[in-house]
């Protein structure tokens, strides 16, 4: 539970960035520059809080997993809607490729130090 709350710290900080900025609570209904900004601050933010909790306990979590593969899925939806109205994406898109190599650097998640290997 602990893991939940600290992941969604960063949440919180971008969600309310975007609502005393943007006056939404849709990311997703933003223009290019402001949700380049959310997404930033959503990213750095997480990573930063991974990095922390990495610092302290050196073991990565299906929560972590979870919250990165969300993240990433947000970023692939705005990617998405921007290709189909034909705006440009090209920051969004390194963002977004940085982002998966980092998902794939990841090391394999356990999910039971107690549990044998088949």
């Amino acid at each position: 539970m602990k893991k939940i709350l600290f992941y969604s710290v960063p949440l919180m900080i971008s969600m309310i960035w975007l609502i005393l900025t943007q006056e939404t609570i849709n990311p997703i209904s933003i223009k290019g520059p402001a949700f380049l900004k959310f997404y930033l601050i959503l990213v750095l933010g997480f990573y930063a809080s991974v990095l922390i909790l990495q610092s302290f306990k050196g073991n990565s979590s299906k929560t972590m997993f979870y919250f990165m593969i969300l993240i990433l899925l947000l970023g692939i939806v705005k990617l998405i809607k921007g290709l189909i109205i034909g705006k440009p994406v090209g920051y969004l898109v390194v963002i977004l490729i940085m982002e998966g190599v980092i998902i794939l650097c990841q090391p394999g998640v356990q999910s039971n130090p107690k549990h044998k290997p088949i």
